[in-house]
């Protein structure tokens, strides 16, 4: 998987005024940050060499093992790290971020207002693309712990085949023990993460070295000559091994996804001083081995080192490496989940903070189980990385050539570039993202439609969530009435104001909402202070806490309030409500409120506008959401719900 995504947190660091880490300064703060940076960050695309390889010389679509084939393949992945990661990336999609924060739906609320959603209920067609996008950094999410944890166990093949009938178990087990433990969090494990990237690339750098040693000849297919003559020799058939080229470049997403957690100067330096010329070598590597040794082709990483203990050795380092980028997979996943929650496009989930200082370590039961359990199936259907690895690199690919459209947009209308200068950007991404999606598509049959329909699904839960809170807000503004006809008319409504303070939460910061005309038309009574609150989520990471909430007075004991959160922080209405009550006038006694929230039946027939299908599946949607109080941090035992029926 992710745009979301965004991966694990950094160290905790101290706060900036609105509330997000900041980065320590200096050259130690730098190197102390690039090294988190490896183990977040980098790990997926540094598990790659694990089957990348192996799945250009082996499979249904591999190339047969010569030195020409070798040296265009190997030219072919040194000039795809150079451009799509270095040039791509590094170089112009991390200068779109939003307040410091990267990912794809980031990169969505840089998109002008009318592009996203041109009306109150329909989704722009922009929203539409990076909405998918998200969905497949899921399935992305889902495949890579399976096949790095898979393709790493398969080691134990090349020490002995004895172990062969154990691979599969003891991968299922890894995973199971590896999503078990989220729930405590990943910031004392996250310490252990550089380091042991550290000596992960340093692995994949001498190995490297040593093979290449024996054939130092390898280098000259860093020509892109080699890369031009093995299509002019391959003709139609030799874009087949873009597929596998590609899973040399899995991770290239998180580099922009994570940019806020660590910053773009740690990431740049972390790529060019560790990451890349430990890959590079460890590719030509391969290459080298696989040029005197063609029999290497079954696993052309391991047989890197000669058999014995010291294959164990490696099992046991490439194991721990392939469970860090799955860690960063997973915690992509739940940042990607509570950024599409807070933008309204996912229905409220349970989200654990694993951390008092470190503001973004969450867990998400929900998606971690959804997750633990598809990968443990793709595991036991596949049963091995290379078959497995015939689903992955569509949806990379697809996210890949998203995010190049949705830049091209945000430069064209957001930064008012000309056409001549952001079109020969837009060309050469999609010249570099094109040939690797065609090529993935050829892979649809074998196992790419795997992440395929895991977006699908997503995609038709986040839009169908949408549309229905879309309809679901204009149906209930039917019922608000204006402010102003409703203070006139106040005391014919209530017959008796009460001590204490009620908070009525709507989604309406202009009108009263129908919750408080629901409560006051068959109670006809209203405490004395009475607080109409609106959470709205802002299309930025972060709102700093003077911006946060205003108050105004609109009479008769009734208070407007508006909250403001970023899509990176969490509602707060007690805390919220506190800050009103010490610093705007608004008066009463905390311990004294009581929250009103409205509850809504939906009756799903064909006399609505969402239609009885969409209808049903939204009503089952927001009975299985968590509950509004729960997400907004309000204590359950100062809840009123009062309930109405509606027909979307």
């Amino acid at each position: 998987m992710t745009e979301p995504s965004t991966g694990a947190r950094a160290e905790p660091r101290e706060k900036e005024a609105d509330g997000r880490p900041a980065h320590p300064g200096g050259r130690s703060g730098l190197a102390m940050i690039a090294l988190g940076a490896l183990g977040v960050v980098f790990g997926d695309i540094g598990t790659s060499p694990l089957y990348a390889m192996k799945e250009c010389v082996t499979g249904p679509h591999a190339v047969a093992v010569t030195r020409d084939n070798i040296f265009g393949i190997l030219s072919l992945i040194f000039w795809s790290l150079t451009l799509v990661v270095a040039l791509k990336y590094l170089a112009f999609i991390m200068r779109a971020d939003n307040r410091g924060e990267g990912g794809i739906l980031a990169l969505l609320a840089l998109v002008p207002d009318k592009l996203r959603e041109p009306t109150k209920t329909r989704v722009g067609w922009v929203a539409i693309l990076v909405l998918f996008g998200a969905a497949l950094l899921y399935g992305d999410g889902i495949i890579t712990p399976a096949i790095s944890v898979l393709s790493a166990v398969e080691g134990l093949e090349v020490a002995t085949t004895t172990l062969k009938p154990v691979v599969v178990p003891l991968t299922c087990l890894i995973l199971l023990g590896l999503f078990a433990i989220q729930s405590r969090g990943t910031e004392k494990v996250g310490r252990l993460f550089g380091p042991v990237m550290i000596l992960w690339f340093l692995t994949l750098a001498v190995l490297g070295v040593i093979n290449i040693v024996r054939h130092p000849g390898i280098f000259l297919a860093v020509n892109p000559i080699y890369a031009v003559r093995y299509f002019v020799q391959h003709g139609w058939h030799g874009i087949t091994v873009l597929g596998a080229v590609v899973l040399t470049l899995t991770g290239g997403e998180a580099l922009y996804a994570d940019m806020g957690h660590f910053g773009k100067l740690p990431i740049k330096a972390a790529w060019y001083a560790v990451v890349m010329p430990s890959l590079v070598l460890c590719y030509f590597g391969q290459g080298a081995l696989l040029v005197s040794d063609p029999s290497a082709a079954s696993h052309p990483f391991f047989a890197m080192i000669s058999p014995g203990g010291w294959t164990y050795a490696l099992v046991a380092l490439s194991t721990v490496a392939t469970i860090i980028a799955s860690q960063a997979l997973i915690s992509g996943a739940y940042s990607l989940t509570s950024q599409a929650v807070q933008l309204g496009y996912f229905p409220r989930v349970s989200i654990k903070h694993t951390s008092q200082e470190t503001e973004g370590q969450i867990y998400v039961p929900e998606i971690n189980w959804a997750i633990a359990i598809a990968c443990i199936a793709l595991v036991l259907i596949f049963k091995e990385s290379g078959r497995l690895a015939a689903a992955y690199g569509l949806a990379v690919t697809g996210t890949m050539t998203i995010t190049s459209i949705v830049f091209y947009v945000v430069v064209r209308k957001s930064w008012n570039w000309p056409v001549g200068r952001a079109m020969p950007i837009l060309i050469l991404f999609l010249c570099l993202d094109l040939p690797f999606l065609a090529a993935n598509l050829m892979k649809f049959v074998d196992g790419g439609y795997v992440p395929v329909i895991i977006a699908v699904v997503i995609f038709v839960v986040m839009i169908i969530w949408k549309r229905g809170r879309a309809l679901l807000a204009l149906s209930l503004a039917d019922r608000r009435r204006p402010v102003d006809e409703f203070l006139a008319d106040l005391d014919q409504l209530c017959a008796v104001r009460v001590p204490g303070t009620s908070v009525f939460l709507t989604s309406s910061s202009a009108e009263i909402p129908a919750v408080l005309l629901h409560h006051i038309k068959h109670n006809r009574v209203l405490t004395e202070t009475v607080v109409l609150l609106t959470v709205v989520t802002e299309h930025v990471p972060w709102v700093a806490d003077a911006e946060r909430h205003t108050v105004t007075s609109l009479g008769s004991g009734i208070w407007r309030m508006v909250a403001r959160y970023g899509f990176m922080q969490k509602p707060d209405v007690p805390e919220a409500l506190h800050r009103a009550i010490q610093s705007s006038g608004v008066p009463g006694k905390e311990e004294d409120v009581t929250y009103y929230i409205g509850r809504e039946t939906l009756l799903a027939t064909d006399a609505g506008r969402m239609g009885r299908w969409s209808e049903s599946l939204f009503a089952f949607l927001a009975r299985n959401a968590r509950p509004a109080s729960s997400w907004f941090s309000i204590p359950p035992e100062r809840i009123v719900e009062l309930g109405v029926q509606l027909d979307l």
